[in-house]
């Protein structure tokens, strides 16, 4: 097993990995738009910005892992405001292209 860790002071405190590959499988976490200095959420006013910081964070983690974007199969989103669902749709759209995976996004969310 192959574990992929950041800075994000959670994932000390809580004791978890940002992703792991377990054979062919890389299981990323929940990941946020932390500030892994400070622990503050980066973009608070900005659905689209912080979802960039997101995408951006797990297909790191893929790459940190020797998976990428392309073998992702399958997405998960929570957001917490309806309003926001639209720009989180976009950003997925951006990061994601034509690779296409099976997504649901849950709405009403509360995230630690």
């Amino acid at each position: 097993m192959e574990r992929f860790t950041t800075s994000n002071p959670y994932e000390t405190a809580f004791g978890y990995s940002r992703a792991v590959r377990r054979g062919p499988y890389v299981f990323v976490s929940g990941t946020t738009s932390i500030d892994p200095t400070t622990g503050a959420v980066l973009f608070p006013d900005s659905a689209y910005l912080q979802t960039k910081q997101i995408f951006k964070e797990v297909i790191r983690a893929l790459e940190g892992l020797g998976a990428s974007k392309e073998d992702v199969v399958r997405l998960r989103i929570f957001v917490t405001e309806q309003s926001d669902a639209d720009e989180v749709g976009r950003v997925m759209k951006e990061a994601f292209g034509d690779v296409g995976p099976a997504a649901t996004m849950i709405v009403g969310a509360h995230l630690v």
